[in-house]
């Protein structure tokens, strides 16, 4: 499976946006089809409110889906409808675009837009319309499925993005605890900063205080019985100069 992906992921960059191309064209056919049977569901039925109100939400879905397909407010995008953001797939869009066309073809037993109300030349559009805009809902859930790597956790959008090199391109979090599937740009570094406790410091024991003992033959210098003397002490043996006799006590001048 793994050599399946790494085969395909070349060709899937060229199918995949060959069949975004086809995704845009059957969205404004559909966009197009929508705002027809507005018009004359507006002209024909007594009970217009809510046949316009849905097609006024058909077309307005498809302008959606367009826009995500030409990858316009892709931060907006992915804060807003995640569904339809690189880091999940075309399952969603391929569900939204069946139920759109299903919506579009149902519409044909109405008298407002029946092929004597429309005319041929806008029926044919409807019909054509939802017929494609069907196929290729299905076409895109198959190609999700064909064209993504599981294994490394890229999407047929990312696929679709970068082709071959989408592993290099988008870094996945190892980490089981995001489950949300989001994925970043790869910026070499963790998640999260290194720990600075380890067991050494864990297994550290405090050595006890030890009780150092007083120096062992005291230093004349510091002798209390010599401290208070008038005498300059004597430190091995030689005497230190008494500072009496120094010069900056003579009041001389250097």
């Amino acid at each position: 499976m793994p050599f399946f992906n790494r085969s395909l992921a070349g060709p899937g960059y060229i199918v995949l946006n060959v069949i975004r191309v086809m995704n845009v064209v059957a969205l404004l056919s559909v966009v197009a089809a929508s705002f027809v049977m507005l018009v004359k569901t507006f002209i024909v039925s007594k009970f217009f409110f809510f046949d316009g109100i849905s097609h006024l939400i058909t077309g307005c879905v498809s302008i959606l889906l367009i826009l995500t397909e030409i990858s316009l407010f892709k931060r907006y995008t992915a804060n807003n409808w995640p569904l339809l953001s690189p880091s999940h797939g075309f399952v969603t869009l391929g569900i939204i675009m069946i139920i759109v066309g299903v919506s579009i073809l149902g519409n044909l037993n109405k008298q407002a837009t029946s092929e004597g109300s429309l005319g041929t030349t806008f029926w044919r559009l409807v019909i054509a319309s939802g017929i494609v805009v069907n196929i290729l809902g299905v076409a895109n859930i198959f190609a999700n499925y064909m064209f993504r790597q599981k294994a490394l956790g890229i999407t047929a959008r990312q696929v679709r993005d970068h082709g071959a090199v989408a592993p290099q391109k988008v870094y996945v979090s190892p980490s089981p605890s995001r489950s949300n599937g989001r994925r970043s740009l790869h910026l070499g570094r963790s998640d999260t900063l290194p720990s600075y406790y380890t067991k050494k410091h864990s297994s550290y024991k405090q050595e006890p205080i030890r009780n150092i003992s007083a120096p062992i033959g005291g230093n004349p210098q510091f002798d209390k019985s010599k401290r208070n003397s008038s005498a300059p002490p004597i430190v091995n043996g030689v005497q230190r100069p008494d500072l009496a006799f120094h010069p900056a006590m003579q009041g001389q001048a250097f």
